[in-house]
């Protein structure tokens, strides 16, 4: 039979005539006598959407400049008075850092702290005031004699350039009447507690420390200290009435920053022994790697030999119950199902249901371990050999140090972008009024920024700042910004994984390992997927980004959707279409990863690389899922046992619980022992997360080329098997050469 040769590549496999048989899942491959691994003469993949990508990082990049030009993350570390000004960077309050709040009980609305803005004037001060004072309330309580009402006038806090004074004196405000009307013009506090910086905020000192009571820092005059605290907007009682409307602030806030104060203090005190711990696990994760070529088989057999054993002990037992319960009264009652455990547990026929149930499921375990025997074989054979190939190979296990910077870089950028866009904002001003309730509320009415320094103060309503405001065409931006970061992060896991491929085909397609194995086959491979195949990563990472930004458009949705009148046939429409696109991206993910290794072997594009993998694939579809969920067990199995083996570890050392550790290193002082556990288990599972995903990469790759081996040689001395001896064995599978 006269054969073709594909001329797109001079590795490329000999293609069968046409009239040669074609199943549902394409030609099984053919042998081609210059195929020796990943083929170095290859050409450039998906042209246009690598140009796509470039176009897409310089709209990027675009956007980052006008983020950039236009955006002031500095509105968000200082806080914004009332005028619009910010505290401590513009001119006309450049001295001035801090901001102080008016009115406190306008600012302990739920309404209020929801929008985060607060309905009262706050100017920004140099210095937080160290005192208590209630002005108003001298004001509103009558003078033993008319006209004798003493204020201390260096006490006061007032608008920017407002002398009161001067303005009682000779001014707009004289006299008693003029003084009142000044508090509730709200030129000057009307009454206020001895305060502390917090972020650059002057915040009451109960409320930071929470040392002291309100009552003990109410008033430095004793003979007010029952007197109602009294206000323009209305009477808020004692001290005890103030503190009880400021309690849940102050439990939220205390709780809040005790649990951080602690945090921070446990992580200082410990990261020593933090880092030592983390350290040990990468090295027990690497260990654990290399003894998989021994002890896998172990694993994966006591595992399925013992789930066999527990179904079967537990379908003996529900028998031997359900004939025990035979003697015992009352125990023959029908079968009801009830929330009452324990009434089920003594009625006989609960026993013969589950009886039934587990002796099924122990037949069905039966029958498939006899009836996959071989390929849970293989499956352990390959287990075993990417556990080789990764110690031949001990680079591999570095590799991921990388894209976990690059990924940390991409998503880094995306939040700089993201912040300088949200903060592409100019000032907006809204009419203030106070209620029937006596607070003032912000009613959505915009006003000009000139009508805050004439102020609109008549007695009913003030303009003030009320929030920052971003250009409608932000939006876009950000939602730009938010694909591009998932078609990054995806790229970079695509590089990621075809680069791991290269490397371990080349392990594969040695024919004497490790001898033949290429030089620095990382490298080789790195450098093929940025030469070669930019495209195809673009490409296949466009395609998982594109689902994820439906999924959470589809998010924003229901979102939306949540607490209205809707017709439920839609939110069940949003429903199905969230569980779609899941699914969606789960099959995606699976046929990207072994794209990329076909396209890390052949040179192919991506479209019929994952043709080409998704029919070998199908055509070895039950090994297929064997080998994939051994593998995936394995490697869930090595996390566990690596972050457990570090936790336990860490939680002996902590507690003093290992006696000649403990004699030669001191346990840190803090204060909860298990913040730093935590921190040590959690850092061991994502540092097992990177090597095992190495690990999952050379199973994946292997597997694949393993099929390919099967379908294109036949073990004579012109087409020998590349496989190890041990998979040879298990398939029935030798070379002409090991009979020699």
């Amino acid at each position: 039979m006269v054969r073709r040769r594909n001329r797109v590549s001079d590795a490329e496999p000999l293609i069968p005539d046409d009239d040669e048989e074609v199943g549902k899942y394409g030609r099984p491959k053919k042998y081609d006598p210059q195929f020796r691994g990943p083929i170095q003469n290859r050409s450039c993949t998906d042209i246009i959407c690598c140009f796509l990508f470039v176009a897409c990082l310089g709209a990027l990049g675009f956007v980052a400049s006008l983020a950039w030009m236009s955006g002031d993350p500095t509105s968000l570390l200082h806080p914004t008075d009332y005028r619009g000004q910010v505290c401590g960077r513009d001119q006309e309050v450049k001295d001035k850092p801090l901001l102080f709040y008016f009115d406190y009980m306008a600012c302990a609305q739920l309404t209020t702290l929801l929008e985060f803005s607060c309905n009262t004037p706050q100017i920004c001060v140099t210095d937080c005031p160290n005192y208590s004072y209630f002005p108003y309330t001298v004001v509103a309580i009558p003078a033993p004699m008319p006209g004798l009402i003493e204020i201390k006038w260096t006490q006061l806090i007032c608008d920017y350039g407002f002398d009161p004074q001067e303005e009682y004196e000779t001014g707009s405000y004289q006299g008693i009447d003029g003084l009142d009307q000044m508090f509730r013009d709200e030129k000057c506090a009307s009454y206020y507690l001895p305060q502390t910086e917090y972020g650059q905020r002057c915040v009451p000192t109960f409320l930071v420390k929470a040392a002291s009571v309100v009552g003990n820092v109410m008033l430095e005059n004793t003979s007010m200290a029952n007197t109602s605290i009294i206000t323009p907007a209305g009477n808020f009682g004692n001290a005890t009435t103030l503190e009880a409307a400021l309690s849940g602030i102050l439990e939220i806030f205390m709780e809040v920053q005790n649990i951080l104060e602690v945090t921070y203090k446990d992580i200082v005190s410990s990261w020593p022994v933090i880092i030592v711990g983390l350290f040990i696990g990468m090295l027990l994760a690497m260990l654990y790697i290399m003894l998989m070529r021994w002890v896998a088989g172990i694993i994966v057999w006591f595992t399925i030999i013992a789930l066999n054993a527990v179904v079967a002990a537990g379908t003996g037992y529900s028998f031997y119950y359900w004939k025990y319960l035979e003697s015992i009264q009352g125990s023959d009652r029908p079968f009801e199902l009830t929330t009452n455990v324990l009434s089920l547990l003594r009625t006989r026929t609960t026993w013969l249901i589950l009886g039934c149930v587990l002796g099924t499921i122990t037949a069905i375990l039966f029958v498939i371990t006899l009836c996959l025997c071989n390929r849970i074989r293989i499956a352990v054979a390959l287990i075993k050999e990417a556990s080789r190939a990764v110690g031949s190979m001990m680079s591999t296990l570095f590799w991921p140090i990388i894209p976990f910077f690059l990924e940390v870089f991409v998503v880094g950028l995306w939040m700089v972008i993201a912040v300088y866009l949200a903060t592409s904002h100019s000032a907006t001003y809204s009419l203030v009024y106070h209620n029937a309730t006596g607070f003032p509320i912000m009613n959505g009415t915009e006003c000009m920024e000139e009508d805050v320094n004439n102020t609109i103060h008549n007695g009913t309503s003030r303009c003030q700042f009320s929030k920052y405001a971003v250009p409608d065409y932000t939006i876009y931006l950000q939602f730009y910004n938010l694909f591009m970061l998932f078609w990054l992060v995806n790229f970079v896991i695509a590089l990621g994984q075809m680069t791991l491929a290269g490397a371990f085909a080349s392990y594969y397609w040695a024919f004497t390992k490790p001898q033949d194995i290429p030089d620095c086959p990382v490298y080789q491979s790195l450098k093929r997927s940025l030469r070669y195949h930019l495209g195809s990563l673009a490409f296949g990472s466009l395609i998982i980004a594109i689902i994820q930004v439906i999924r959470v458009i589809l998010e924003y949705i229901e979102q939306k959707l949540k607490g209205k009148a809707n017709n439920d046939v839609v939110k069940y429409i949003i429903k199905c279409l969230k569980c779609f696109f899941w699914l969606l991206e789960k099959v995606m993910k699976i046929i990207n990863k072994n794209a990329f290794i076909v396209i890390a072997i052949y040179g192919k594009s991506f479209c019929p690389a994952a043709r080409e993998a998704f029919f070998l694939l199908m055509r070895n579809i039950v090994r297929v899922a064997v080998v994939n969920k051994l593998t995936d067990f394995i490697i869930l199995l090595g996390k566990l046992t690596v972050s457990l083996l570090v936790g336990v570890g860490s939680f002996c050392f902590f507690t003093e619980r290992i006696p000649f550790v403990n004699d030669h290193i001191s346990v840190p002082a803090v204060t909860y022992h298990w913040t730093p556990i935590a921190i040590i288990t959690i850092g061991t599972y994502a540092i097992a997360w990177c090597f095992f995903s190495v690990y999952d990469m050379a199973v994946d790759t292997l597997f694949l080329c393993f099929l390919e081996d099967l379908e294109r040689h036949d073990g004579s001395a012109e087409k020998p098997y590349f496989m190890s001896k041990a998979l040879k064995n298990i398939v029935g599978k030798k070379n002409v050469e090991d009979n020699r």
